[in-house]
């Protein structure tokens, strides 16, 4: 496992229910009513796509729509797209199988899983809702299998044709956007006490003067929010003058100040504008500033499931390699003789220092979980099965890392989207494809 794979940066793994349903309809029988001849509608390399299939995909299709209110497209549109989708579908599993991407029946359920919490389901549950639409569990797994093959197909594809510079990271933070993404949040209460743009010396006097007393009162323990509702002109009065979370980018510029030296809790000086005298209570600060975060150095063995050895097999040995470990034998020489992730063995299977969201899920949860220098137990994940070890743990300021890193991934879900779409078109026209219909 390379370094970049183990990463989960554009991680897909919430596959939505509905597509699965729509993509399961070539699974499924056919009617006893009437069994039409099946013939093939597309040779796409050394695969086909069957009539059958189409046929039960544009009837899901349409059913689908019909119940969403949707305008119905013509057969003559219709089936054209859904054909060509199927023959992408072909085109990238046929990729996997030669790229030697296998989903195991432990990474389908734990991808069922996340898919039933999504929809705040059970497993059971979900899987009635499928069986109730005509769809057995069987099919269910296998449509969802090759959803996840189709998405590591597309991340390994597609990542590596994606450069992003320092440049166009800088770039983003400094602009508009970048600055509105980045800034933090401030939970505020505000009060206005108005004054009109003709106010005399008397009346502004009269105002400055209530605000300095309203600002003593919640100086010796005043409730902002019932002050707010007494005496604030300002719209979100009878709210108890509460703005809710606000970017500071979202505040006007004779807040930002006064919101920055302000702890959570503290209600500022009166504020002058033209529209009269302000002040605000900063209830809550979230996001922006320091970010201590958690570090873990960590070091893996990577056994891969394959045509010769089996899942037990694999983690068999890994039980073995972990038994030797606690004997005296050492990790990095085991690594260097025995791991399968081709960037990390040679250094005895490093992955040098962490942060959070660097590893896919599992493997975060088992590092995270033990304890400094201990030997986890195998594990598996999408890339196969693991020991791991972290040897140190740290907390650092990442606060400029994570800023940079999290822009990146934006800028990288960004250019995905874009790459994505040309790579499907150059292997569609790689391919041997002819149509039938």
């Amino acid at each position: 496992m390379q370094m970049s794979r183990i990463m989960s940066t554009c991680s897909k793994t919430n596959i939505f229910f509905s597509l699965l349903l729509l993509g399961l309809a070539w699974a499924l029988p056919a009617s006893s009513e009437e069994i039409p001849l099946d013939h093939i509608v597309a040779v796409v390399d050394d695969d086909v796509v069957m009539a059958s299939e189409l046929e039960k995909r544009v009837a899901d299709i349409y059913a689908r729509l019909e119940n969403s209110e949707t305008e119905i497209p013509a057969e003559s549109v219709l089936i054209p797209q859904v054909l060509e989708r199927l023959i992408l579908e072909r085109l990238q599993l046929n990729r996997a199988q030669r790229m030697g991407i296998r989903i195991s029946d432990e990474e389908v359920t734990q991808a069922m899983e996340r898919m039933a919490e999504s929809r705040e389901q059970t497993v059971a549950q979900m899987i009635e809702d499928a069986r109730q639409s005509g769809i057995d569990l069987t099919s269910l797994r296998q449509q969802l299998r090759n959803e996840i093959t189709i998405n590591q197909v597309q991340e390994r594809a597609v990542n590596r044709r994606i450069y992003i510079s320092e440049q166009e990271v800088d770039n983003f933070l400094a602009s508009e956007e970048g600055q509105q993404w980045s800034s933090p949040d401030v939970n505020l209460g505000h009060i206005l006490l108005p004054l009109s743009s003709g106010a005399s010396r008397e009346d502004v006097a009269e105002v400055e003067q209530k605000v300095r007393g309203l600002y003593e009162q919640l100086q010796n323990g005043a409730d902002f929010k019932s002050l707010a509702i007494a005496h604030s002109g300002a719209q979100d009065a009878l709210q108890g003058g509460d703005l809710g979370w606000r970017k500071t980018t979202q505040l006007p510029s004779i807040f930002v100040n006064a919101v920055d030296k302000l702890s959570p809790g503290e209600v500022s000086m009166p504020i002058r504008s033209d529209a009269g005298y302000h002040l605000l209570k900063l209830y809550d600060r979230r996001g922006g500033g320091e970010q201590i975060v958690q570090q873990h150095k960590v070091r893996h063995i990577l056994l891969k499931p394959n045509e010769i050895r089996s899942e037990d097999d694999t983690r068999t040995m890994l039980e073995g390699m972990r038994a030797d470990i606690l004997g005296g034998a050492d990790f990095a020489e085991l690594a260097r003789k025995h791991s399968e992730d081709i960037g990390t063995a040679l250094g005895g299977g490093d992955l040098g220092w962490s942060l959070p969201g660097q590893f896919v899920p599992e493997f975060e949860q088992i590092m995270g979980s033990i304890d400094t220098m201990a030997i986890s137990e195998p594990f598996r994940t999408q890339f196969g099965w693991h020991i791991l070890q972290v040897t140190e743990r740290r907390r650092q300021d990442f606060s400029d890392e994570i800023q940079q890193r999290q822009a990146e991934n934006i800028i990288r879900r960004r250019k995905f989207d874009e790459e994505q779409q040309i790579w499907l078109r150059e292997i569609r026209d790689e391919a041997f494809v002819d149509i039938k219909l």
